[in-house]
């Protein structure tokens, strides 16, 4: 059995992809699914819809390949991180819509905790901070608020899981209740040091801890599918948080390693370690991965909005038909203007996090255009991981490489990642297979399975693409860097 299939549950498609036993791509399949937003600042996801598109583009993958089933050694799940589901132990019926991690409602609720000083007990326990991104208040909120839900989940009817869980629940036929440890370390509810649930923060949230998945290792078993999903059984090898899983497809398994992935949002992390690293400027200490029972640590960087600012052109405004007429857009905008666009559309995330500010765009005159707003968007993913990465550089102390390994989808664009290089002043390289998320989920399952190398074998096996180099003289790059400064300070003041 030489072929893994990887689960790819992210905020706006779900994607599976077959990998052969040289972890080569064999066959892909992916399916957007509905966004919902009742109110402002909500964003929702239908359970269902999550389930039905992992189903349904893991079949149409196995489909377009040559693979027989009976040659998928294992499968491995990443996800989108934070997304809150609650669901009938028995029946497997949500309670609600899955709020997602973009998701803003639970911002009094936060402020509220804040000024009793209980963000100091999360922070040391979770290495988090007490913010709406997180799990933990929006499970208080739908048992606080869906009728009966409470009294049910204290009866132990219900349980809570971000999507993995859900997943593997669904996959497995409702035989497993289990998460692994990165996704456990972004609920709020972790303690991320001494490995288990915390019975304290569970206590002020008021959250029956019966609700709570199993956490095990990024490389443990799962369970099995369902026999009647893709005609046999299928053991679940593998799962870590989509971040954490493009930390390891990237194969950052050294302290000072530093990887970004540009999906719906951007997301920076740096391998600190055995060691949590407690930030003081404000980014989050997580857990990098858990691979055989060792724990290796991260400072992490979340921006809210990247990708989604391309959406945001698409659908919003309407100046663009597809993702890919962004750089030829942005590259024939007017030299002489220059916008800058802050897009926090639901929030400012790290360093910041600013939960009530708002998206804003400066510097536009009667001559600006779609051009000029294409730029502008492509530009403000390069100012917001320049703000992560300095404040990662403060925090560690120890070596960090100076290179830069990004990801994700817009990586795949020129302009913006050049803007990237010039603006952090350092070089950054794309690698030649770009789905790292998907390929650090299928390495987890299959170096388990004994269908991959170890992870130093695994690493001897990243390839470069293409390295950007800084070209920006320092005047221009210092000049635009405090433009953006002045235009976040402005943001957070509106």
């Amino acid at each position: 059995m030489t072929y893994i299939l990887a689960i790819d549950q992210g905020t706006t498609s779900t994607r599976a992809i077959l990998f052969d036993g040289d972890l080569s791509v064999t066959a892909t399949a992916q399916e957007e699914f509905e966004q919902h937003f009742p109110k402002s600042g909500w964003v929702e996801h239908d359970a269902f819809d999550l389930w039905s598109t992992t189903a349904a583009t893991c079949r149409a993958a196995i489909e377009k390949s040559s693979a027989d089933v009976s040659q998928i050694a294992a499968i491995g799940i990443t996800n989108q991180r934070e997304t809150t589901l609650v669901w009938d132990k028995t029946t497997g019926q949500p309670v609600y819509n899955a709020i997602v991690w973009q998701d803003r409602r639970t911002s009094e609720l936060c402020k509220t905790l804040k000024s009793e000083g209980f963000e100091e007990v999360v922070t040391e326990k979770t290495g988090l901070l007490l913010d709406p991104y997180f799990s933990a208040t929006k499970l208080k909120w739908i048992l606080d608020n869906v009728e009966g839900a409470r009294d049910r989940a204290e009866a132990g009817e219900l349980l809570f899981g971000t999507v993995d869980s859900w997943l593997v629940w669904k996959l497995t036929g409702g035989k497993v209740h289990a998460t692994d440890a990165t996704n456990a370390a972004r609920t709020m509810l972790y303690d991320i040091r001494k490995g288990h649930w915390s019975t304290t923060i569970c206590k002020r949230f008021d959250i029956p801890m019966t609700m709570l998945p199993e956490v095990r290792d990024c490389d443990a078993d799962f369970g099995e599918t369902r026999p009647d999903l893709f005609g046999r059984p299928i053991p679940i090898l593998g799962i870590a948080g989509d971040q954490q899983a493009a930390t390891i497809g990237q194969a950052c398994f050294k302290p000072g390693m530093v990887k970004s992935t540009y999906g719906t949002g951007c997301f920076a992390l740096l391998n600190t370690g055995e060691t949590p690293v407690m930030s003081q400027n404000r980014l989050l200490t997580t857990i990098a991965y858990r691979i055989g029972g060792k724990t290796t640590y991260a400072l992490e960087g979340s921006i809210f909005i990247a990708g989604a600012v391309v959406q945001w052109l698409r659908d919003g405004l309407k100046i663009i038909r597809e993702a890919s007429e962004t750089q030829p857009l942005a590259e024939s905008a007017d030299e002489t203007q220059d916008l800058i666009l802050v897009p926090a559309f639901t929030g400012l995330g790290a360093p910041y996090w600013n939960a009530e500010c708002r998206g804003a765009m400066f510097g536009m005159t009667r001559n600006s255009g779609p051009a000029e707003f294409a730029r502008a968007a492509l530009e403000s993913v390069g100012y917001q991981t320049r703000d992560l990465l300095e404040a990662m550089h403060a925090d560690w102390q120890g070596d960090a490489t100076t290179a830069l390994r990004v990801d994700g989808g817009m990586s795949a664009s020129d302009f913006a990642m050049q803007f990237l290089s010039d603006i952090i002043s350092a070089p950054v390289d794309r690698p030649k297979v770009l789905e790292t998320t998907a390929m650090g989920a299928a390495w987890l399952a299959g170096q388990r399975a004994g269908v991959y190398p170890d992870m130093e074998g695994f690493a001897a096996t990243w390839a470069l693409e293409r390295t950007f180099e800084p070209a920006m003289d320092e005047a221009t790059r210092q000049a635009k860097c405090d433009g953006w400064a002045r235009a976040v300070r402005a943001t957070m003041l509106v």
